[in-house]
């Protein structure tokens, strides 16, 4: 793969520019050293295959629901062989996860009920609108 200026790299990784820069503040990028040159070609930051991949990498970590303290540990812990604690951070998340399931079942079955409820009557305000009106 040719080497990529901040913008490409940005595209190849679905972000924007300065997501790559706040990522690179945050040590979970690298900042490469300027080109030499004359012209267009001169003073410009190249991206390898690499870049692209580690990019990939946080947002697919992202997506996961880690944190980017969590990614920043994953990242290390690639270039090691300690699986136990790789398995430890995505049992930790795959736990945060069943509990946003479950509250989320929670908010639905909710929903279900008033849903039936303001169906079945015919007079007064709806009881989806009364149970947002006293939450709020």
């Amino acid at each position: 793969m040719a080497e990529r200026t901040i913008s490409e790299l940005a595209q190849a990784g679905g972000v924007g520019v300065e997501t790559i820069r706040y990522y690179q503040r945050r040590g979970l990028l690298g900042i490469p050293e300027r080109t030499v040159g004359q012209g267009r070609a001169g003073g410009i930051r190249r991206y390898g295959a690499q870049d692209v991949r580690r990019l990939r990498f946080i947002r697919a970590g992202q997506a996961a629901g880690f944190t980017l303290e969590q990614i920043g540990e994953l990242l290390a812990l690639d270039a090691t062989d300690d699986r136990g604690r790789v398995r430890e951070l995505a049992k930790t998340r795959i736990a945060a996860l069943d509990v946003q399931i479950a509250g989320l079942q929670q908010a639905r079955a909710s929903l279900d009920r008033l849903a039936r409820e303001c169906g079945r009557g015919a007079a007064g305000p709806c009881p989806i609108l009364l149970a947002f009106d006293r939450e709020g």
